[in-house]
């Protein structure tokens, strides 16, 4: 007579919390959170806010990104305080007229600009921009894209990079800049691709690559990944919801060669 192995247990909640930064099965004491959840709780709202009003340093940006050899300036939207910029997301997407001077001396046609801007983690975008820059660098180089003035811009919003792009000349904008904290991710930076720029895009007519912090995308990954699509929008002359991320099926050393210029 055979035996039966006897049934493995259930997975528990204490399981679950190995698998995710999520807050789950935290217990209770009474009618509240236990204190140690609490006080955890009360830190990340804390980092998170922390992340939001951290100072943009842009002076030191623009002094490694020029060290990279590249052009760089900086510049900034017409939102005048870190109030200003939380209450009008309008103001964030537009320049103020002396930027729009600085860039002009920027003049000249190029395949790619760059806005290096702090969004709503200036904290994740002093830590990695450059470095993702530094690891992307080589790719776009073997590509044979020539990238053009970099904008170390302080109140930025996302759509701010297409005004840029206008104004350099590029047929394509990428924007670095630090996303919306979470409570378990409140460094967390975020790459803009927008193909053909100009003000008024949305963002169906971008390509996002998200999550890149320590705990989720690493620096070189983002860049593999941001080079796979700046090479596959110049191809295909499109970006966002027209052209898919699939950069997970080609190993990390891939190159497809910019197959059409103007």
């Amino acid at each position: 007579m055979t035996t039966q192995p006897p049934p493995s247990p259930l997975p528990s909640l204490r399981d679950l919390r190995r698998l995710t930064p999520a807050r789950v099965g935290l217990g209770r004491a009474g009618g509240s959170l236990p204190t140690q959840a609490l006080l955890d709780f009360t830190l990340d709202h804390a980092r998170a806010r922390d992340a939001v009003h951290s100072a943009f340093d842009s002076e030191r940006l623009a002094a490694e990104l020029s060290a990279l050899g590249l052009a760089s300036c900086e510049v900034s939207s017409r939102v005048r305080g870190r109030h200003d910029y939380l209450v009008r997301p309008d103001l964030g997407r537009q320049l103020d007229p002396a930027s729009r001077d600085v860039l002009a001396a920027f003049g000249g046609a190029c395949d790619l600009a760059l806005m290096v801007g702090d969004g709503l983690s200036p904290t994740a975008v002093n830590a990695r921009a450059v470095e993702v820059v530094r690891a992307l660098l080589p790719r776009l180089a073997a590509a044979q894209i020539r990238l053009g003035a970099v904008a170390v811009a302080t109140g930025a919003r996302v759509a701010l990079g297409d005004e840029i792009g206008v104004l350099l000349g590029a047929r394509m904008v990428l924007v670095l800049i630090g996303e919306r904290p979470g409570m378990s991710a409140p460094a967390s930076m975020g790459a803009y691709l927008t193909f053909g720029p100009r003000p008024g895009l949305t963002d169906a007519e971008r390509n996002c690559v998200s999550n890149i912090h320590a705990a989720g995308i690493s620096n070189d990954e983002a860049a593999f990944k941001i080079g796979w699509l700046v090479r596959e929008s110049f191809a295909r002359q499109i970006s966002g919801v027209a052209l898919k991320d699939d950069s997970a099926l080609q190993g990390p050393d891939a190159a497809t060669p910019l197959v059409e210029r103007r």
